[in-house]
């Protein structure tokens, strides 16, 4: 898929969310948000529904909590329209409340188009609502800062999952804020691990012969010697100052 037909399918999904009365939620908003960023970015933040300032805005993330979200990022050298930000609901909930599990259903076609849009190589989840979805089971408390690979049903066919707290949570609670900026520090080497498997995986698709090349392994194991060049957009290394990812905020 070409970046203009990436924009294009997401520019689709968020004229739909914006129109959308699937659950109680369209009722009480002011706008939907959809989700905003890079249609190219390898990394998507996933958090639970928009608040007061979102609701007001349509964009993610816009309120003390964008705030903290964007100094997580700059930790590690990065840039909020870098990456691409949505939430499991799209409608904010009555008094931020928690999102119930019917809405969560209602909403979870239109993350997971997203998703399938833009094929990222990390999804960070933020909230233990988020979580929720791509680790089901798990206890947030037990799982921040930990990586797995997300179920393809989930719109994400080969992406890995990195736990992380939701920035409001954070904020209330010093401990978690600490514990947040400890977890997306991994976030770099999450993503060029990623990265390997996927260009091992396709590399050994691409293989004119069934038996695995004498320098990879079979892909399973998640691990080749030898890699293609990844051409990243997003700095995986020790952070240097923030570079230019060569892409403009797009807002969907």
């Amino acid at each position: 898929m070409t970046r203009d037909e990436r924009l294009a399918a997401l520019e689709q999904i968020a004229n739909e969310v914006r129109a959308c009365s699937a659950c109680r939620l369209a009722g009480g908003r002011t706008r939907a948000v959809p989700g905003e960023g890079d249609a190219d970015t390898e990394v998507i933040f996933v958090g639970e529904g928009p608040g007061f300032n979102e609701d007001r805005e349509g964009r993610p993330f816009v309120g003390r909590a964008g705030g903290l979200l964007v100094r997580l990022l700059g930790s590690i050298g990065w840039q909020r329209d870098a990456v691409f930000i949505t939430n499991v609901v799209k409608c904010r909930p009555p008094d931020n409340r928690d999102p119930e599990p019917d809405e969560i259903a209602a909403c979870a076609p239109y993350l997971r188009r997203q998703l399938e849009v833009l094929d990222p190589a990390v999804v960070v989840t933020l909230g233990r609502h988020s979580m929720g979805t791509f680790m089901p089971g798990s206890r947030i408390g037990q799982v921040h800062g930990t990586a797995r690979q997300a179920d393809p049903t989930t719109g994400a066919r080969d992406a890995t999952v990195l736990a992380m707290y939701h920035p409001a949570a954070a904020l209330r609670t010093p401990a978690l804020e600490r514990e947040s900026y400890e977890d997306i520090a991994r976030l770099p080497g999450v993503l060029q691990r990623s990265r390997d498997r996927r260009a091992g995986i396709a590399a050994v698709a691409a293989a004119p012969s069934a038996e695995p090349a004498a320098d990879a392994v079979a892909p399973s194991t998640g691990v080749v010697a030898a890699q293609a060049p990844l051409g990243a957009s997003i700095q995986t290394a020790e952070p240097p100052a923030p570079a230019d990812v060569g892409s403009q905020l797009t807002l969907f």
